[in-house]
């Protein structure tokens, strides 16, 4: 099926994070999973690495992103290019939740305190 209908609810929720899975494996996609985020102002971000290059597009305020040991904002309209095997971390850069759309090739995994998995909402 080429149009993969908009969900009506947020897919998965974290306390400080919302994930909406747009297209993914279990939707249809072959190649790539999209979902929308949100994170909330206030939350303490998650350093970890992706197996794959991941995209992230600011669809509304501000993010702050960690890569690598450095720290950029990135307003919206942005494009956020994480490197596969490279340490980062989101958040809100300030008292605002910001909104993504994120990209990766399925098949791409997370690595988080040494465990590597398939987040949820990409599958």
């Amino acid at each position: 099926m080429p149009i993969i209908p908009a969900p009506s609810a947020v897919t998965h929720a974290l306390p400080h994070a919302h994930f909406t899975s747009l297209a993914t494996p279990r939707l249809g996609t072959r190649e790539t999973s999209v979902w929308r985020v949100q994170l909330l102002p206030g939350g303490e971000p998650a350093t970890h690495s992706v197996t794959r290059e991941e995209i992230f597009v600011v669809l509304k305020g501000k993010a702050r992103v960690s890569l690598d040991q450095q720290s950029y904002e990135a307003e919206e309209g942005a494009a956020i290019v994480v490197p596969r095997d490279t340490s980062f971390a989101l958040s809100s850069a300030d008292d605002r939740a910001v909104e993504l759309l994120c990209c990766l090739p399925v098949g791409g995994q997370a690595r988080l305190d040494g465990q590597l998995f398939t987040p949820p909402w990409a599958e």
